[in-house]
Formats: structure tokens, sequence, C-alpha cells
């Protein structure tokens, strides 16, 4: 492995980051701390302080009124404007600063993706795609929640094949308005917004354009709200657009930029949805955690229980390593940031650009980070029991409302058929990462440093397992690449296994390089055991999906002698890693227990 590639995306499959130059939460700035204290008390006083019957009340269904004045109240706070620069009433935090925000908004359930939707895809277009004028004219009233914004791309032909769509614009004989036509589904705030970001198809374009639309130019029918499993505390509803009259000075950025922007938005709200499902995770944990040690079965509290302790250590194992990879991300896409200013792009571009740098780890965190949010909130109703099952206890909302994180924001199918296709992408056509020579390298470095146990220093031999996970992904999609050829791309499940390799290596590796930057730094000798307890154990965890992934890809792919030898090389990379998983997580657990919350 070659020595890190500075601002490169994706190119930690190929390189060696060095921990001093990755970002950890243990380095918040006291603005990011005040940022996230001041989220919290929102959600204690708005959402929890209210109990059970107010947060069941918060529900777009029946009581519009509630979900309203809750909207009001987050923007009085200046919530609206997280992502909206100073000039324009917002708070013109950087990218990193607004993930602090994502992840402690995540408290306040499914109101969560109400708040979110306003200062994620509902105003990132205009943020990162509109001139001067829509700027001005848009985001002062956003940022203030003046006006409610919303984001309509899916319709119901067209989800995850979004360029797919039949809404349509015609420009009028008079050159004036595009007229719009066509129906949208899955409208978040739709109920209630006084503000569309609308992708149609102009004429007959290839590719979708955006519009701003304001619900004021007429010609707008809103459906009825959805009934819903879960983010009950959100619009959803269907759009139905008949000669909507959008003046010409709305068409949003580029006419047939809209693909584009949707993409781009969509990295935003990947690692937005990431940041969130951290803060998801931390609250089961807080919960499990504060129940367990009041229940008492068998004369003492089961928080005593291994069984239960087992949940509360993985519960935090997954929040900390997950926030890790968070914030070492976000932290890059604002270094990216600025290196593009300073390089002379504009504003505009330097945002967008920075974002798609990393659509990468977007797409990796947000499918680790869902995931580790279902175990959480699933394992967290285990730990209630039956009062898990009730609503008085406020659990069986947080289990309803996570279960859309795996759906929205591209399906975790998606985004891991994507992440792994970006690299190829990057590799073989941009020739921006070097797989193949990392590739070539790969049978040589294998014997020469295949062994994790004879590495020296503090978590060595756990620094080795995970340059072997990267050396596993570059032998197994080299070798899937080479029998399949242009038909791996066809071969879905394959592209998935290599998907899984890809993802663990990189939260592994981030979790990693934060508690070794935290030995360099001289942390507290107890901190610093108790969080090379939770690496250790993710580390063990993330070995156990990547060796399953690659037998997997392997056996899809390959038989006979090609198999056998792919087989023993990749076992070779995934050697059993020697720790106690039982002692771990009882470890971190003890640790969360004794503070009566998640305390790293």
């Amino acid at each position: 492995m070659s020595k890190n590639q500075g601002l490169k995306g994706g190119s930690f499959i190929v390189s060696q980051e060095v921990a001093k130059n990755v970002f950890i939460p243990e380095e918040f700035s006291e603005e990011q701390k005040m940022l996230g204290e001041m989220v919290q008390d929102f959600c204690n006083k708005e959402i929890h302080s209210m109990g059970s019957l107010k947060v069941a009340k918060l529900n777009a269904e029946d009581n519009m009124d509630i979900v309203k004045d809750t909207f009001q109240k987050a923007s009085d706070l200046g919530l609206c404007g997280v992502s909206i620069a100073e000039r324009f009433g917002g708070l013109g935090l950087d990218f990193n600063t607004g993930l602090v925000f994502s992840e402690n908004i995540a408290q306040s359930f499914s109101f969560a993706t109400t708040i979110g939707a306003q200062t994620s895809i509902g105003s990132l277009p205009i943020v990162y795609y509109g001139n001067e004028d829509q700027k001005e004219k848009y985001l002062p009233g956003i940022a203030s929640g003046e006006l409610v914004a919303a984001y309509a791309l899916t319709e119901p032909t067209a989800g995850s094949d979004a360029n797919s769509g039949k809404t349509h614009a015609t420009l009028n004989k008079e050159g004036t308005h595009y007229i719009l036509n066509g129906q949208k589904m899955w409208i978040t705030n739709g109920g209630f917004a006084d503000v569309f970001i609308v992708f149609a198809k102009i004429d007959d374009d290839k590719n979708l354009s955006a519009f701003i639309v304001e619900k004021a130019f007429g010609g707008i029918e809103i459906g009825k709200e959805e009934a819903k499993l879960g983010i009950k505390a959100s619009s959803t509803v269907q759009l139905f657009f008949t000669n909507c009259e959008v003046p010409i000075e709305n068409l949003l950025g580029e006419r047939q930029g809209g693909f584009k922007m949707a993409l781009n938005i969509l990295n935003s709200g990947r690692i937005k949805l990431a940041a969130g499902s951290v803060g998801g995770i931390k609250y089961a944990c807080d919960k499990s955690v504060e129940y367990a040690k009041q229940r008492v079965q068998f004369n003492k509290p089961i928080s005593d229980f291994g069984a239960v302790q087992q949940k509360i250590g993985q519960m935090a194992t997954l929040a900390f390593a997950v926030e890790s990879a968070v914030y070492r991300t976000g932290y890059n896409i604002d270094q990216k940031h600025q290196e593009l200013i300073a390089a002379g792009a504009s504003e505009n571009d330097a945002s967008i650009n920075a974002l798609r740098e990393y659509a990468i780890e977007c797409a990796i965190l947000k499918v680790v980070g869902s995931e580790g949010l279902a175990y959480a909130v699933d394992q967290g109703i285990q730990i209630f029991g039956g009062m898990g099952y009730s609503m008085e206890a406020g659990m069986e909302m947080g289990y309803r409302d996570a279960r859309i994180t795996r759906i929205y924001e591209g399906t975790n199918e998606i985004n891991r058929m994507l992440s792994v296709a970006e690299l190829m992408k990057r590799a073989y056509q941009a020739k921006e990462i070097d797989l193949m020579g990392a590739t070539k390298g790969v049978p040589v470095q294998m014997f020469s440093a295949i062994n994790p146990f004879n590495a020296k220093g503090f978590l060595g031999k756990e620094s080795e397992i995970v340059e072997n996970l990267k050396k596993l992904f570059l032998l197994v999609s080299a070798a899937a690449g080479r029998k399949l050829k242009l038909k791996l791309v066809d071969e879905q499940e394959i592209v998935m296994n290599l998907a899984d390799i890809l993802g663990q290596t990189y939260v592994a590796e981030s979790a990693l390089l934060r508690v070794k930057k935290l030995q360099e730094q001289g942390a507290d000798k107890d901190e610093l055991e108790t969080k090379k307890a939770i690496v250790q154990l993710y580390i063990y965890e993330a070995l156990a999906i990547a060796r399953k992934s690659a037998e997997d890809a392997i056996a899809s792919y390959a038989k006979g002698t090609e198999k056998f030898v792919t087989q023993r090389l990749a076992d070779t990379l995934t050697m059993t890693y020697d720790v106690n998983p039982k002692d771990l997580r009882r470890q971190v657990a003890q640790a969360v227990i004794n503070a009566g919350k998640y305390p790293f």
C-alpha cells in the first residue's frame, strides 16, 4: 500500500492514512459542542419532556398543526438555516459542523425527517446550484422558516432510475414560462411546503432539468397524507402538476443538469443520514442502559447479565466506529472545499465537487450507519422486553422510524453497488486511483506481511488486519473482474459482496485511526483502554463480515483450481483474530453502564 494520496475520495483502499491527519470527534470545537447541546436541548424540551402522548401526536396524518408548531419552534432557534450562508440569514456552518446537527436532531424521532428535508434536499439545490437572484429570493425565507421547502424527484415509475421520470415541461409561446405537467410521490414536507425543487424533462430532452416551483404558482394539487409505517411526524404526499406555470428565471442550474444535481444532492443526504444514524444508535444505547439499570430480575438489575451487556457493548461499538468514519469524511469534505476554493473554484462548484469527491465514502456510510441503527433499535426493544413493544417506553417509535433509513437516499442495495461502481470508474476510466497498480502488488505483499500477530506497536496487530482487508478487496475484485469482465456489473450479488468488504474496511480503519491518534495525543489511560477494546471488537466483527463476503463472492464466480487458489489466498488474508469478543463487549458495556449513557 502507498502512503496517503491526499484529498482523494476512495483512495483509502490503496493507501495508508496517517492518524495525525484524520479528524476525530474528540477534537470538536466549542462551537460544534454548543450546537450539539442546543439541538439536544430542543429535542428534550419539544419532544421528550412532553411524554409519549406528545410524541404519538407528532403525526402528520392527523395532527399537522403539531408538526407545524414544532417546525416553527425549530426555525425560531435558527435550525432551518444550518446549511445556508450567513449573508442569506443562515448559520453558515461548515459541512462537518452540519453533521453535528444531523446527528443530534435524530433524537427528535421522525421530526428529524421534517427539519432534515428543509436543511438538506429542500434547500441545498438552491445553495449549490442557484444563481444570485435565486439565492437572494428564496434562501432568506428558507433559513428563517418562513418558507417551507420540499424536494420532488421520485415518481410512480421512477424511483432508483430517477432519470426515467415522465414529468415534463414545455416553454409557452411567449417564452416567459415553462408549463409543468406530471406527478411526483413520497414528497417530504409536501403537505405544507411553500417551495418545491421539481425535476422534469424539457420537451424531448434526454436528461432531467430542475425548477424552483412555488405553491403560489397554481396548477399544483396536493394529495392526501400517506399512512406510513414510521416517520409519522413528517408530511408525505403526492403532487400533481397540471399546467403549472413556472417563470423561466426559475430554471435551476443548467438545462438537463437536473440528473447530476440530484445525484450530487444525494451524496450530501447520504452522509447526513449516516450522522443521524449515529444519533439514533446513541439514543437507543442510552435508553437501553437507563432501563437495564432500573429493571430488576432475579434480585439484580438486568444490566448485570451478560446477554444484555452483549447488546449494549455492540451498540456502543457501532456508534463509535460509524461516528469515527462520518466525521473523518465530513472534515475531508471541508478540506477539499477549501482546496478547490484556493484553486479558483466558485463557492457553488467547490461545494458540489467536494461532496462528489467523497461519493464513495458517503454511500458506504449510508449503508453501514443505517444497518447499525437497525441493529440498535431492534436490540433496544429486546432489552426492554414487553415494555419495548409499548408506546409508553418510546422505543417502538425509534424502531419504526429507523426502517426508512435503509430505503431513502437510495436503497442500501443501490448504495452498495454505487460505492464499488464509482471506485472502478475512478480507477479504470478517470485514472484517479491506481487500483490496478495496487492489485498487482497484492500477491507479493501477502507473503511479506500477512501475519498480523508479528506486528509491533500500539494497535499494530489491528493495523495489519485493516491493511489485509484492503488487500482482500483488491484480490477478490481483481479476480472477479478477470473472470467476468464486463459481465461483473450484472452480477449484483458479487458487487454487493465487494461493497461489504469495502465498507467494513473504511469504517474499521476510521475507528482504528481515531484511537491511534488519541494514543499519540496522550489520552487518559483508562479511556484509551476502553476505546482500544471498541476498535478490537469492531475489527473482529468486520473481519468476519469480510471473510464471509469474500467466500460468497469467490464461490459465485469461480470453481475448480481457480476457486481453491483464490480462496486459499483470501483465507490467508483473513486469518483468525485472536481476541475474546465476550470480554471485549463486557468491557465496553461496563463503561457505558457505569456512565449511564454512551460516554465516548
